[in-house]
C-alpha cells in the first residue's frame, strides 16, 4: 500500500514537473514565435487610434516583464497631446507596456490587448482657458480608417497599472493644479463592457492641490479604494464605495461625475465625520505635522463636502461649492504647557455658487476658546458677497499672549503681551456706493514682544491702540483712531499715531517717525526664497483732506518732513524682475513729493531721477488714484528686452492671468506692460538703450507716461553713426499684444549698414540688399507688434519717403534681367542720385508710387507694388535717348530672388491685399497674385 501511495506521489510529482517545464518552454517560446506580428500589431493600434506623436527606443516581447502576463514593452516612451498642446509631452514613461490575449493570440491569430502597464512616468495634462485639453489624443472608432478585409487589433482592457508616475493636471479654465508624486495605482474589471465597475487601489506619497493659486493640499500622503462604476456611452462615473484616506483624515465621497463634450457635470458629496480633530490637522501644510506631534490634541470634528453643477467654459458654466466644518469640545496643550487652550468651538459653512467669489457665502457662526482659568475668545462673523459685501461680525476676548504661545506652542514664535479685541459691525460695505458696515470697537496692545527662530533680537514695545467707529454706516461717518502704533527693534523706536475720518473725502491726521533696517526685521519673519535687505528712516507729518489735493487746494494742506529709503528691493506685478532702490532721499512739502536724489536699478538697466510727483497722499488713499509728476532721468543702459511681460525672472509676485499666458505661450517674450495709474513726464537722457538686438545710442528726449500709453516727443538717438529723430506712441494691449504709431526721420546714413542692423529698414527696403550708398528717409508708420515686440507685418500702415543722395546698386536681378533682355549694358548695375521715392503701406503690401532718374542715357520710371515676403508687380518705362520721348515698357513679377521680366509688355500679376483682424491681432487672408484681365490703360487682355 506504502508503495503505491509512493508510485502515485512520484508520477504526480513528475508529470507536475513536466507541465510545468511545459508551460515555461511555453513562455520562452512564444515571444520567439510572435514577436514581428505582436510589434507590427502595436504600432498598427498607436497609428490608427493616436493623433499625437508616438516615439519609444526598443519593444520586447515576454512573460517576465509583468509576470505572468505576456507583454509587448516599449521602452523610453513618449507621446505628444493633442492641439493647442501639440509641441508638448502628455506623457513620458521608461517603459509603457500592453497586456496581450493570450488564447486570442495563440488560438485566433490575433492581438488583443487587455492590460496596460506604465512605469515610471511624467502625465502631464494641460487645459487652457477656452476649456482645450492636450488628452484628446484618441481617435474615435468612426473616424478610424476602415480595413473592410481584416479586424484588426484592438483595446480592451481589463487592468490598468501604474507604477511611481508623476501626475500633474494645470487647468487654467478652471484654476485648478495637481500635482502628485509617486502615484501607483491598479484598476480592475471588464473594461470591454459599456457599463462595469472599475475596483480601485491607489497611492500617492505626496499631492498638491490648488484653485486660484492658492494651495489647500501640500505634500499630503494619500490612499484610495474605490469602486466607480462607469458607463461608456455616457462617459459617466457612479462613485458607488470610494474611501480616500489624506495623511490620516478619512473621507468618503459618492456621487456621478460625467465628462461631456463642451465639459463637465458633477455632483459629488465628501464626508467626514466624526473624525478626530487630531487627524483633521494631519491635512494642515508639512510644517506644522511635527507640531502636532509634540502636541495633545482633543476632540471630534465633522468635515462635509459639496461639488454640484455642470462647467462649461465657452458657456461661463461652473459647478457650486459647499462646506462645512464642525469641531466640538477641541483641546489643545504643546509639551505639557502650564495652560490649556479649553472648550474649542467651531461652526463654519462656505458656498461658493457657480465658483463666482463675489457671491461667496461664509458662515462662522462659532470660533471660541478658553485659555486657563481667565482668558478667553469668542468670534462670529458672517459676509455674503465680495464687491458688495453684506458683513456680520462680533470678536471679543482678553488674551494673555504668553499663556496662548505656551498652550498651543506656536511653531518659530515667542510672543508676549495683553491683547484686548471688542470689535461688533453689522452692515454692507461696498467702495463704489461708499457703503461700510455700522462698526464699534478696537484692539488694544499693551507690552507686545515678539521674536522668532529666525533672527537673535526681539520686537519689543509693542503698543497697538485702534478704535474704530461707524454710527450710521456710510464712508463719511467712519472713524479709525490710531493713538498710538509703536515698537522698538535693535533699539531703534518707531511711532505712528494717526487719526482719519470721513472716509467719502478722507481726512487724516498722521505723524510717522523712526528708523528701520528693513532687512533685519524682514528676517524676524523669514519667508523661504525671499531675501529683503535696506533700511528706513522717517520723519513725516502728514495732515490734509483728500480733496484738497484733487481741487488743487494745495495751501490747506500741511504736509511735511523727510524719508530716506536704501538698499530696497521692490516688485512690481507687471515686470519679471524686482526693482532696486539704491539711495532714495525725499522731502514733502504740501503736494509734492520731492524725488532730491533717487538712484535705482532693474536688471542691468540703471537709473538716476530728480524730480517730483504730486497726489502721492492720495494715491495710497485711493483704489483707482493716478500718481503725477515731472522728472529728469538718466541713465547708462535701459535694456527695454528685461521689462518684456514674459520674460523670466525672479519675480513671484505676478497677475495670475500673465502666469497663465506665459505656460501657454513658453517661447514669448511677451510685450513690455505700462502702467496706467502713473501721468508722469520725463526728459530722458541715456547712454544706450538696447531693444531686441537693436542699440540705441544717446537717447534724448521728451517721454510721457500717461494712461497706460508711452509717448516720445521731438527725441533723438544715435544708431549706425546716424542721428534718428522720432515721435512715438506706444500702447500694451495684453500681455502678448501692443501697437506703435512712430514717425521717422534720418538724414544722409549708410544705406548697406541700415539693411544690415536695422531688422525693419531691412523689409522696408528691400532692395538695400545690393545697394550701397547715402540715403535719408522720412517715414511714419503704425501698426500692430506681437508677443516677441516684433511687427505684425500685415497690420503695418503708413507712408513717407526715401531720399536717395547717392547709391550704386550692383547684382540686383531685376536690373541685370532687364539689362539683358533690351541688350543695354548701362543697365546692369546703375548709380542712382538725387531722386525721392515716395511709398505707402497697408495689409503687408507696399506701394511705390513713380519715380524717374538717370542711368547712363536711359530715363527708366519705375512704379509697382510689392509686399513684405518679396512677392513684385513692378512697371518700369524704360525712356529711349534723346530725352526718354520714347519708352520701352516691362513688367517685373515673380519675387525678389526670382524676378520674371517681360520686355514690350504692360500686363502684370496684380498682387491681392492681406486681411487683418485689428481686434484679435490675426491676420485673416494672407497677400497672394491675381491674373487681371485689363492692362493699365483698361483695355481687355488678349494675351502674352
Amino acid at each position: 500500500m506504502k508503495i503505491r501511495a509512493k508510485k502515485i506521489a512520484l508520477g504526480f510529482l513528475k508529470w507536475t514537473g513536466i507541465f510545468i517545464a511545459f508551460i515555461l518552454l511555453l513562455m520562452f517560446l512564444i515571444p520567439l514565435l510572435f514577436p514581428g506580428q505582436v510589434s507590427e500589431q502595436v504600432k498598427k493600434i498607436a497609428n490608427k487610434s493616436l493623433a499625437g506623436e508616438l516615439n519609444f527606443s526598443k519593444s520586447k516581447l515576454s512573460f517576465f516583464t509583468h509576470f505572468p502576463s505576456l507583454t509587448v514593452a516599449l521602452d523610453d516612451f513618449s507621446l505628444k497631446g493633442s492641439v493647442p498642446y501639440a509641441n508638448d509631452t502628455l506623457l513620458k514613461a521608461d517603459q509603457v507596456a500592453f497586456g496581450i490575449n493570450l488564447k486570442r493570440l495563440i488560438f485566433d491569430n490575433e492581438v488583443k490587448i487587455d492590460e496596460l502597464y506604465v512605469n515610471d512616468a511624467l502625465i502631464n495634462v494641460m487645459v487652457n482657458e477656452k476649456g482645450q485639453a492636450n488628452y484628446n489624443v484618441y481617435v474615435s472608432e468612426d473616424k478610424q480608417p476602415k480595413d473592410p478585409n481584416a479586424e484588426g487589433p484592438a483595446i480592451r482592457l481589463d487592468r490598468i497599472d501604474f507604477e511611481n508616475c508623476h501626475i500633474k493636471y494645470n487647468d487654467l479654465s478652471a484654476k485648478i493644479l495637481v500635482d502628485a508624486h509617486g502615484f501607483n495605482y491598479v484598476g480592475k474589471g471588464d473594461l470591454s463592457e459599456d457599463v462595469f465597475d472599475l475596483r480601485t487601489d491607489a497611492n500617492i506619497d505626496s499631492i498638491d492641490f490648488s484653485y486660484a493659486n492658492t494651495y489647500y493640499l501640500q505634500k499630503k500622503e494619500l490612499h484610495a479604494d474605490l469602486i466607480t462604476r462607469i458607463n461608456t456611452n455616457a462617459l459617466s462615473f457612479i462613485l458607488q464605495k470610494n474611501e480616500l484616506k489624506i495623511n490620516e483624515l478619512p473621507l468618503e465621497f459618492t456621487g456621478v461625475f460625467t465628462i461631456l463634450a463642451d465639459g463637465y457635470k458633477i455632483d459629488i458629496d465628501a464626508a467626514s465625520e466624526n473624525t478626530t480633530l487630531k487627524d483633521l490637522i494631519s491635512v494642515m501644510p508639512p510644517e506644522y505635522l511635527s507640531w502636532a506631534k509634540d502636541t495633545e490634541i482633543d476632540g471630534r470634528a465633522d468635515l462635509l463636502f459639496r461639488f454640484k453643477g455642470r462647467y462649461n467654459a465657452a458657456k461661463n458654466q461652473q459647478p457650486d461649492l459647499g462646506f462645512k466644518l464642525k469641531v466640538r469640545d477641541g483641546g489643545v496643550v504643546y509639551k505639557g504647557a502650564p495652560a490649556k487652550l479649553t472648550d474649542f468651538q467651531m461652526d463654519l459653512a462656505a458656498f461658493l455658487p457657480a465658483l463666482d467669489v463675489n457671491r461667496l457665502k461664509i458662515n462662522l457662526k462659532k470660533f471660541d476658546f478658553k485659555v486657563g482659568d481667565k482668558d478667553y475668545f469668542k468670534a462670529m462673523v458672517q459676509t455674503q458677497g465680495m464687491t458688495d459685501m453684506a458683513v456680520k461680525a462680533k470678536i471679543k476676548g482678553t488674551l494673555d499672549l504668553q499663556l496662548l504661545d505656551a498652550a498651543i506652542g506656536l511653531p518659530n514664535m515667542d510672543l508676549k503681551g495683553m491683547l484686548r479685541a471688542d470689535i461688533t459691525a453689522n452692515g454692507n460695505y461696498n467702495a463704489e456706493k461708499k457703503l461700510f458696515p455700522k462698526t464699534k470697537g478696537g484692539i488694544n496692545l499693551q507690552n507686545g514682544w515678539l521674536k522668532t527662530d529666525y533672527y537673535p533680537n526681539p520686537i519689543t514695545d509693542i503698543t497697538i491702540v485702534t478704535n474704530v467707529i461707524n454710527t450710521n454706516g456710510t464712508f463719511q461717518d467712519l472713524k479709525v483712531a490710531i493713538t498710538p502704533a509703536s515698537f522698538v527693534f535693535e533699539g531703534n523706536p518707531v511711532y505712528v499715531n494717526a487719526t482719519l475720518s470721513d472716509f467719502d473725502d478722507l481726512f487724516y491726521d498722521a505723524k510717522i517717525k523712526g528708523e528701520l533696517n528693513i532687512g533685519r526685521i524682514y528676517k524676524v519673519f523669514q519667508q523661504k526664497g525671499l531675501d529683503v535687505t535696506g533700511y528706513a528712516k522717517a520723519d513725516l507729518s502728514l495732515k490734509g483732506r483728500q480733496s484738497y489735493a484733487t481741487t488743487g487746494q494745495y495751501s490747506k494742506l500741511n504736509n511735511k518732513g523727510t524719508l530716506v529709503l536704501k538698499d530696497i528691493k521692490t516688485t512690481s506685478e507687471l515686470f519679471p524682475k524686482p526693482f532696486f532702490v539704491n539711495e532714495g532721499y525725499f522731502s514733502f512739502h504740501n503736494e509734492k513729493m520731492n524725488f532730491d536724489k533717487f538712484i535705482a536699478h532693474y536688471g542691468k538697466s540703471d537709473f538716476a531721477m530728480n524730480g517730483y510727483l504730486l497726489n502721492t497722499i492720495n494715491y495710497f488713499l485711493e483704489s483707482h488714484g493716478t500718481l503725477s509728476g515731472n522728472f529728469n532721468l538718466k541713465s547708462k543702459l535701459i535694456n527695454v528686452d528685461e521689462f518684456m511681460t514674459l520674460k523670466e525672472g525672479e519675480n513671484t509676485d505676478r497677475k495670475v492671468e500673465v502666469e497663465q499666458v506665459k505656460a501657454q505661450n513658453p517661447k514669448m517674450s511677451g510685450v513690455v506692460a505700462v502702467p496706467t495709474n502713473l501721468n508722469v513726464s520725463l526728459i530722458a537722457n541715456a547712454d544706450k538703450v538696447e531693444y531686441t538686438g537693436l542699440t540705441l545710442n544717446k537717447l534724448i528726449g521728451k517721454v510721457a507716461v500717461s494712461k497706460g500709453k508711452i509717448t516720445l516727443e521731438k527725441t533723438t538717438f544715435n544708431i549706425i553713426d546716424c542721428v534718428v529723430g522720432i515721435d512715438a506712441a506706444y500702447d500694451d494691449e495684453s500681455a502678448t499684444a501692443a501697437n506703435f504709431d512712430a514717425h521717422f526721420t534720418a538724414k544722409d546714413f549708410n544705406v548697406k549698414r541700415a539693411y544690415n542692423e536695422i531688422p525693419l529698414f531691412h523689409e522696408l527696403v528691400t532692395a538695400a540688399e545690393k545697394a550701397e550708398g547715402i540715403i535719408s528717409i522720412d517715414y511714419k508708420i503704425k501698426g500692430d507688434l506681437d508677443g516677441n515686440m516684433g511687427p505684425i507685418y500685415e497690420s503695418l500702415e503708413g507712408g513717407g519717403t526715401v531720399s536717395v543722395r547717392d547709391v550704386k546698386v550692383s547684382g540686383l536681378k531685376m536690373f541685370n534681367v532687364i539689362s539683358s533682355k533690351t541688350g543695354q549694358d548701362g543697365l546692369d548695375n546703375p548709380n542712382i542720385k538725387g531722386i525721392d521715392i515716395k511709398t505707402t503701406i497697408d495689409n503687408n503690401v507696399i506701394r511705390i508710387e513713380p519715380f524717374t532718374f538717370k542711368i547712363a542715357v536711359f530715363r527708366p520710371t519705375i512704379k509697382g507694388t510689392t509686399t513684405f515676403d518679396g512677392l513684385l508687380d513692378i512697371r518700369v518705362r524704360l525712356g529711349l535717348p534723346p530725352g526718354g520721348l520714347i519708352g520701352i515698357p516691362i513688367v517685373v513679377t515673380g519675387t525678389h530672388s526670382d524676378p520674371k521680366i517681360k520686355v514690350f509688355s504692360k500686363t502684370g500679376q496684380k498682387i491681392e491685399e492681406a486681411k487683418y483682424n485689428e481686434k484679435t491681432n490675426t491676420v485673416i487672408k494672407e497677400e497672394k497674385r491675381e491674373n487681371p484681365t485689363r492692362d493699365d490703360s483698361g483695355e481687355k487682355i488678349q494675351g502674352n
